[in-house]
């Protein structure tokens, strides 16, 4: 990214986290420490709060490689928030770099590294590992995302780069985020993440990626619903089964 163009995009992530923080002081919403509520870090604007669930979007360090910045520098630069997540997330998909993320070891080492906190500091609702990024769409509890981000980072660059047989950066230091307004924009989300490996034309359906909350792994047992008998996933109670949702409920009972 030219300079330029750096500091237009730090301005505009400045700017929009300036308005939002002052938003939240107004309404007696600015959230306890150590959650950094509305601010900016690099060229994107991230809102931290605990309770929100967030979508957020992390990628390997060469899924946009130097070599090819004629192609994704103008994305970065589109003023419209939406419209630039939007085609910069195609871009990944597009499947550029060494693409680590498709090797079976490295895509169950990040897998099982977002599953391990699972209800201890967050709440997972869903998540795909693609070859070259994860998309993660999870409520926060009382650890500030940053955190979260740094530990998921830390832990799979040290250990994928024993598996690589490589030193040096794994990931890309920065990440996309995005909180859900509505339930209609939660669904959306997850069917989003879900639908990913589809619209990048890895799989013909959601549930043939090995690395997703759609695939069939995650159906645990069957119960009613609407009158139907069928699988009990995440988002029909089922997430309720694993061993850390089990601890969690009869801690939480009184």
């Amino acid at each position: 990214m030219s300079q330029r163009n750096q500091l237009k995009s730090q301005n505009r992530a400045n700017a929009i986290a300036q308005a939002k923080s002052a938003l939240d002081k107004k309404h007696g919403e600015t959230p306890p420490k150590p959650f950094l509520g509305w601010h900016a870090r690099g060229y994107l604007p991230h809102c931290d709060k605990p309770g929100l669930i967030q979508l957020v979007t992390f990628r390997l360090a060469d899924a946009m490689p130097a070599a090819r910045r004629h192609e994704w520098e103008p994305l970065q630069a589109i003023a419209d928030e939406r419209e630039r997540r939007t085609k910069l997330e195609a871009y990944l998909d597009r499947g550029w770099g060494e693409c680590h993320l498709k090797r079976t070891d490295m895509a169950a080492l990040v897998e099982n590294s977002l599953l391990c906190f699972d209800a201890q500091r967050y709440r997972l609702c869903a998540w795909v590992v693609m070859p070259n990024h994860v998309h993660v769409l999870f409520e926060q509890w009382q650890t500030p995302m940053d955190e979260l981000l740094y530990s998921w980072k830390k832990f799979t660059a040290c250990e994928g780069n024993k598996l690589l047989g490589r030193e040096g950066q794994l990931w890309q230091k920065e990440y996309w985020d995005r909180y859900m307004r509505t339930e209609e924009h939660f669904n959306k989300a997850r069917r989003y993440v879900e639908a990913n490996p589809v619209k990048a034309g890895l799989c013909a359906q959601a549930p043939d990626w090995p690395w997703s909350s759609a695939n069939p792994k995650w159906q645990w047992n069957v119960g009613p619903r609407e009158g139907r008998e069928q699988p009990q996933t995440r988002y029909f109670g089922g997430h309720l089964m694993s061993e850390n949702w089990k601890t969690f409920l009869e801690r939480a009972r009184p």
